[in-house]
């Protein structure tokens, strides 16, 4: 593709990206998990929170996996208090978009995250996510405790040396801090704006991959 072509593509697309519309809801044939739960809820659920580039993309991603409870996403890697979805997304701070999961142990494992995480955005990419450009997307795993990074460690150290990937693994490994939930709108984007260009370009041909990828993984209802 011509290079200005290929520029003027991702400027249409990261426009789309920050439009705040909400459409009519799409959910493929199963309940869209609500995006924050009460404490109550929360008993015996685990908590995972990664970052791999727009969180409208990961996110939608997660709600389809089978013993997740609830994905939110936010912001997270940074020291500003209560970041706006402007400030992040114009650098202005050292949050990266990103995505809490709180899932069900018994049903589905950390393990098993990290490999949908790892194999649903590009962990060679440094500080991009296919068109979104900026440290805003770069590629996190945030451990909540020493047992997840320690399995993320292994983890990523098996898949370095796999071979799968001709460059090097760029995600970075931190422990968790603080998780700022995003604004209303950004919940269940994927669900809630299904005729978005972004949606359609970037986020959709991503989530049909997963599906396809990990079909033994798609909650109830969900086609792949």
């Amino acid at each position: 593709m011509n290079k200005a072509i290929l520029i003027i593509s991702f400027i249409f697309l990261a426009v789309y990206c920050t439009a705040p519309s909400q459409e009519a809801n799409s959910a493929e044939g199963y309940t869209v998990a609500p995006a924050s739960l009460t404490e109550a809820e929360k008993q015996g659920l685990d908590t995972a929170t990664f970052a791999g580039g727009c969180f409208w993309c990961t996110e939608a991603v997660f709600e389809r996996v089978k013993g997740v409870k609830s994905v939110v996403s936010g912001y997270s890697g940074g020291e500003q208090a209560n970041p706006t979805y402007e400030q992040v997304g114009a650098g202005q701070t050292d949050h990266a978009e990103s995505i809490q999961i709180y899932y069900d142990p018994e049903v589905i494992t950390y393990q098993k995250l990290l490999d949908v995480f790892f194999h649903t955005h590009d962990p060679t990419q440094l500080n991009r996510q296919g068109p979104d450009v900026g440290k805003q997307y770069r590629s996190v795993v945030f451990y909540q405790n020493e047992e997840q990074k320690v399995l993320a460690e292994e983890y990523m150290k098996k898949l370095s040396e796999s071979g799968e990937y001709k460059k090097p693994i760029v995600t970075q490994l931190v422990p968790y801090q603080k998780f700022w939930m995003a604004e209303d709108y950004h919940q269940d984007y994927y669900e809630h704006n299904p005729g978005n260009p972004y949606i359609q370009s970037v986020t959709k041909p991503k989530v049909k991959k997963f599906e396809k990828q990990y079909s033994e993984l798609l909650k109830d209802g969900v086609a792949s």
